[in-house]
């Protein structure tokens, strides 16, 4: 039952529009889980009723656990900053699935050795062994992984400065990480007898994989139905929404960006989101979607977060140092010094004060 609503998640989450980037992360994330809580019905249930299913179970990749550290990481990442979506770069991260593949990598040269007559029974019960041994000890790397990459998930959370626009999902990349802590630590407690030779035996006997695949399908359906609900709440689109591209989005978000890095308009204190229409020919209605709906951010938190950038570098530049902190900040593009001192504590989360004297320090 698990196994199949991840697989209805997983389908449900992959065509789901808003915010795309993170549901197809969420969606991959899901339906991995699913395909090893199958995995399970198949080691209790189906191999029971032939050979035919015994040799499926030995060759279908079901069990790919090495890739839900770095599509949960990625997923937090694409949540809370939602221009990100996966790269070339980003591929080093899955390349350790490798671990995962090689009992099914060689079953597959076994099956096919056997047929024509290069492996012995003997060869059989080598290899069954070999399998056995190398899925207990392949659970220390997947564990590892998954805790790594949810402790750095957990750390851009918590370096991740949060607008009232933003609560809710930075609210759910919070629980999200919170719940893989815990199925983590779970996992742990099930793992420490599992590799011990003496015990693993009795504890598979005893409660076989219920510790572990119960949780499992409760993240299933947690996962999914927030992950879509959040989604839809903060990123569905409205009726008078436009129907952009991927492409129409990037260069929106390019053009946005080279406006203020190449041309500055954030210096002037009273540019408006008419003066970005004007200066990029792009039109309005197009310019506030990308900017709510797909950088996550108003308009005059986008043009402010340059602004304190720009203060930032200025502060730390000695020529500087003869304007105070508030000249510093009308220099920028402030205008308000309430304003800027409420800004900058919301995108750095100190005041620009204890900013300063850390530079002073250092």
């Amino acid at each position: 039952m698990g196994a199949i609503q991840g697989f209805i998640t997983s389908i449900l989450l992959f065509r789901f529009r808003p915010h795309k980037s993170a549901n197809t992360l969420l969606g991959w994330l899901t339906l991995l889980i699913s395909l090893a809580c199958l995995n399970i019905y198949f080691l209790e249930a189906v191999v029971l009723s032939g050979t035919f299913w015994i040799i499926l179970g030995a060759i279908l990749p079901l069990v790919v656990i090495m890739p839900l550290g770095p599509l949960a990481y990625f997923y937090v990442k694409a949540l809370l900053y939602p221009e990100f979506e996966l790269s070339k770069k980003n591929r080093p991260h899955f390349y350790s699935t490798l671990i995962d593949l090689v009992p099914y990598v060689s079953a597959t040269i076994f099956i096919v050795g056997s047929n024509i007559g290069f492996f012995t029974p003997e060869h059989l019960r080598q290899w069954g062994s070999f399998i056995d041994s190398y899925h207990v000890y392949a659970d220390i790397p997947r564990w590892l992984s998954l805790c790594i990459y949810i402790g750095f998930a957990y750390k851009m959370i918590a370096g991740y400065a949060v607008s009232k626009k933003q609560k809710t999902v930075v609210g759910w990349a919070r629980q999200f990480t919170l719940g893989f802590l815990i199925f983590l630590v779970i996992w742990l407690v099930y793992l420490v007898p599992y590799v011990i030779p003496s015990l693993s035996n009795k504890l598979l006997d005893s409660v076989g994989w219920y510790p572990i695949y119960i949780p499992l399908i409760i993240l299933i359906y947690w996962l999914g139905i927030n992950g879509a609900v959040i989604s839809f709440r903060t990123y569905g689109k409205t009726p008078n929404s436009p129907d952009l591209s991927p492409a129409d989005i990037k260069n929106t978000i390019k053009a946005l960006e080279e406006a203020m890095q190449e041309d500055k308009l954030y210096l002037n204190p009273s540019v408006k989101l008419n003066d970005i229409v004007k200066h990029t020919e792009i039109p309005q209605k197009t310019i506030s979607f990308v900017l709510n709906q797909h950088m996550g951010k108003t308009f005059n938190e986008f043009i402010n977060g340059y602004r304190v950038e720009e203060f930032k570098s200025r502060l730390l530049n000695d020529t500087s140092k003869k304007l105070t902190i508030t000249g510093l900040a009308f220099e920028c593009g402030f205008n308000s010094q309430a304003t800027f001192q409420r800004t900058f504590k919301a995108v750095t989360q100190i005041s620009p004060k204890e900013f300063q004297q850390q530079h002073l320090k250092k």
